[in-house]
């Protein structure tokens, strides 16, 4: 599925690919952030023939135009999980809001590990 809307200049679509790359860099920069985990078995196995997927780690929904994401990451030891979950929820939240133009609903952040 991908993101619609219309404005002066036309018609505008955005893939949930794209959508889940931005998500992904924004997410992956972030203070506290080891790595992005992949959420299907499929991505690791690409991951070690050394297909790199641009949206790892992200899990993007749309409906109505509203955008719901997931990330999963796995987290540096010592840092406030709490407050890294909301940094990245937010820093997620800006970086797609000011690429799509479009409102994201909801950034849901899984942490799946801790790492040294």
């Amino acid at each position: 599925m991908s993101l619609t809307t219309s404005n002066k200049f036309g018609k505008i679509s955005i893939s949930d690919e794209a959508v889940a790359a931005v998500a992904s860099q924004a997410a992956s920069e972030c203070y506290g952030v080891v790595e992005m985990v992949s959420r299907r078995f499929s991505d690791n196995i690409g991951h070690l023939w050394g297909k790199h997927r641009l949206g790892r780690g992200i899990k993007v929904a749309t409906v109505d135009n509203l955008i719901y994401i997931e990330v999963f990451v796995i987290l540096k030891v010592g840092v406030n999980i709490e407050a890294v979950k909301k940094s990245i929820a937010d820093c997620v939240r800006f970086n797609l809001e000011v690429f799509t133009g479009m409102r994201v609903k909801h950034v849901n952040v899984n942490v799946v590990g801790i790492r040294v």
